[in-house]
């Protein structure tokens, strides 16, 4: 497999979101549906990067396909649409964001700060959405053709979480990034004393076909795990479980110290380096090596730049 990202094909329509740009809670392209029964508030958010394409086709099924809640309430979201509205097929990795990357927005540093770009303004616009949800499934991909993974999160919480919605096969525990809170961390989600949980999934490649029936899929999964939607809507579109689950969890987030960082292969993730001291690439002159025997490699990159997470290591613990 190419180590270019841009040799992957577009295989994923860009779906138009426009029908649902008013929304209805006051903030656009936010709908909630309430079932006046008691139960959670379920928040399912699509396009937190723009040219991750899965999310927006799986928000768009379950609204063609009128999903209402049986209890508690469904929130379904759009999280940066000016990225997603300037996704270009020609120029596809221009449209991750506009000025900066959303998904390191959601710390209170940056919240209550006073950095005005694009996104943190849709970041503040969205907070009193996200405050209000119980639990939240965030829909992303991959820059590479590696395995799907549901992130968890670093907490014991969310570890369980991921295992009761039972797939994708990989589920990834960490702590997040030096460069920014993800949502997926945000308030009570990364909080052990809250209730409030979140998973963030990473359904494929970003343009190939099988990330949409994969984001539909869990998505369907995650909302009849809480009593959200009848057990028996959409069963068409549900995927076989995996056999078993494993769980790796990360031990060295590789975060980039130069603007010359080099991986030693073109590596696309799930590799396990059986040797420690294994030379993984080069940041600057600093050799990077495993840091022990069988080490998996987590999500490496291609945005190879100062301040970046490069890759992240982890250990198989299930």
């Amino acid at each position: 497999m190419s180590e270019n990202i841009l040799d992957y094909p577009i295989e994923l329509p860009h779906a138009d979101i426009s029908p649902y740009a008013a929304g209805n809670t006051g903030v656009p392209y936010v709908t909630t549906y309430d079932s006046g029964e008691p139960g959670l508030h379920v928040l399912i958010m699509a396009v937190t990067h723009g040219n991750e394409l899965c999310g927006a086709i799986a928000l768009d099924h379950l609204f063609k396909n009128n999903v209402q809640p049986i209890k508690g309430k469904l929130t379904l979201a759009f999280s940066n649409i000016a990225a997603y509205e300037s996704f270009d097929p020609e120029n596809p990795l221009a449209s991750r964001f506009v000025e900066e990357d959303m998904n390191r927005t959601w710390g209170l540093d940056v919240l209550d700060g006073d950095r005005d770009t694009i996104e943190t303004r849709r970041a503040r616009e969205l907070r009193p959405i996200v405050d209000q949800a119980d639990v939240l499934l965030d829909l992303h991909s991959m820059q590479t053709m590696a395995t799907p993974l549901m992130i968890c999160g670093a907490l014991e919480k969310g570890q369980e979480f991921a295992r009761a919605i039972g797939t994708p096969e990989y589920i990834v525990s960490d702590a997040g990034h030096k460069e920014g809170t993800r949502m997926r961390d945000y308030g009570g989600f990364g909080d052990p004393a809250s209730s409030k949980n979140a998973l963030l999934l990473e359904a494929g490649q970003h343009w190939e076909k099988a990330a949409g029936g994969i984001a539909i899929d869990c998505t369907l999964r995650f909302l009849k795990h809480h009593g959200t939607i009848p057990a028996d809507f959409l069963m068409e579109d549900q995927l076989p479980l995996p056999g078993m689950q494993k769980m790796i969890k990360v031990t060295h987030p590789i975060t980039i110290q130069s603007d010359d960082f080099r991986f030693a292969q073109p590596y696309l993730g799930f590799e396990c380096i059986e040797k420690e001291g294994t030379i993984l690439g080069w940041d600057g002159d600093q050799e990077v090596l495993t840091p022990y025997d069988n080490c998996y490699l987590i999500m490496p990159s291609r945005r190879l730049k100062a301040g970046k997470t490069a890759v992240r290591l982890g250990r198989l613990i299930d």
